[in-house]
């Protein structure tokens, strides 16, 4: 049986290490695969060089807007657009609260939009909800 992945898309160390430990400490993760910029997400999901991706789709991509080379707004286009993809789960995890983020991720059909709290409590209790809520409770349709 294949590992329960979460794609965590985040270019602050910080809030990997954060959401590492917030998760480590359920059993509903066996493999979280951390990529730095949306570059990284986007040759994750999609491959590179024409070759197919080298580990199979994730079953949760949390997703930070401000990243390094491709932003997270055009990641989940990129995300959307796809067939292959366009029914992963996606949760925005941000430090924007700005209203034009908001709408430009729920227009491109992201699952939830969730701004990160400053408190380092706070942020791991929300990081935990998120993922018992999408790995556990949430039923998705199965993946082509």
């Amino acid at each position: 049986m294949e590992p329960t992945r979460i794609l965590l898309v985040e270019d602050d160390p910080n809030d990997v290490e954060l959401i590492q430990i917030a998760l480590d400490n359920y059993n509903f993760v066996n493999k979280i695969d951390v990529v730095s910029d949306g570059e990284q997400a986007v040759h994750y999901l999609f491959g590179r060089d024409g070759q197919p991706p080298t580990q199979p789709l994730p079953k949760l991509v949390l997703l930070d807007l401000k990243l390094p080379k491709i932003n997270g707004v055009q990641v989940l286009e990129r995300i959307r657009k796809s067939p292959l993809t366009r029914n992963l789960v996606v949760v925005v995890m941000t430090s924007s609260a700005e209203n034009n983020d908001l709408k430009a991720c729920y227009d491109l059909g992201v699952n939830s939009y969730i701004v990160k709290p400053l408190d380092f409590q706070q942020f791991v209790e929300m990081s935990q909800k998120v993922g018992f809520y999408w790995m556990m409770l949430n039923r998705l349709p199965p993946l082509d």
